[in-house]
């Protein structure tokens, strides 16, 4: 008796198969320098209030004044660039997972800032950002007036 030529169980493990390999292609791509710099380089973390909202970037080996820090409306923009290691004579990497180059990264708002009173610092690796909310955009309490 013959089997049955398209074994569906088969069929989904080589679809599976193809899908984990193309996963993987994709992250490599995200790593690999010719193809740009670490998806969503600088990690960054967000948080805001009624006043405004405060934004933290991971940016190692860093040099500040390379940093531009840009605001415009609601978006935040950050640039700047990682120099490579100078390797010695006769060096050669092993492994290479930490990327370098230029990098651009723009942050949107739920609100407008205060361009002229936003102030950055930066302690151990991480840059911090505090981004006032414009006066005008603030959200206001309307008194109701009995008659």
């Amino acid at each position: 008796m013959l089997s049955n030529p398209f074994d569906f169980r088969s069929s989904f493990r080589g679809i599976e198969r193809l899908r984990r390999e193309m996963n993987r292609i994709s992250d490599e791509m995200d790593r690999d320098p010719l193809f740009g710099n670490v998806a969503g380089y600088p990690a960054m973390n967000a948080w805001t209030n009624d006043d405004g909202a405060t934004i933290t970037a991971e940016l190692p080996g860093i040099d500040m004044d390379t940093l531009e820090i840009s605001v415009h409306n609601d978006t935040l923009t950050l640039s700047g660039e990682r120099k490579s290691e100078d390797l010695g004579e006769g060096e050669a990497y092993h492994r290479r997972e930490r990327s370098y180059g230029q990098f651009k990264r723009a942050f949107q708002l739920p609100f407008q800032i205060a361009a002229d009173k936003v102030e950055a610092s930066y302690d151990m690796g991480v840059l911090q950002i505090t981004l006032p909310r414009a006066e005008a955009d603030k959200p206001r309490k309307i008194r109701v007036r009995a008659s």
